[in-house]
Parts: structure tokens; sequence; C-alpha cells
């Protein structure tokens, strides 16, 4: 499992997360598959282009998990 550091921030956009980490090659890949139901948030489908993820979340997509610390 990944971890990505929130450095200071409250939160990170859940399409953000998947670019930046590097989950999907670009923030349009990420909004599609998000939409798609791909893309879990705490073992549940999540649906929200711009949801909002806070530390101790785990995002999972195609069997990769990262941990928001």
């Amino acid at each position: 499992m990944e971890t990505f550091e929130l450095q200071g921030r409250e939160f990170i956009e859940l399409n953000n997360l998947l670019k930046i980490t590097g989950l999907c090659e670009s923030g349009g890949r990420a909004k599609a598959l998000i939409s798609e139901g791909q893309v879990k948030v705490d073992d549940k489908v999540e649906l929200r282009k711009r949801c909002k993820i806070k530390k101790g979340q785990v995002v999972e997509f195609n069997s990769q998990q990262v941990k928001v610390s």
C-alpha cells in the first residue's frame, strides 16, 4: 500500500489524488474512471470526481491502494 502525505492540507480531491500518485495518467482519465465506478474510497465505490479525501482514508483503483496521511 502506497502512502500519500497531505503536507498540511486538509484534503485532496479524489481526481487529483489519482493523477498525482500516478494511478491515472491524467486528470481527465481519473474523472472518467471515477464516473464509471472503478474507484473505491474506504471500500465503497465513489462516483464524486471531486470528493474530498482526508487523512486516514484509503483509495483503491486497479488493485492498488493509497492511504492518505
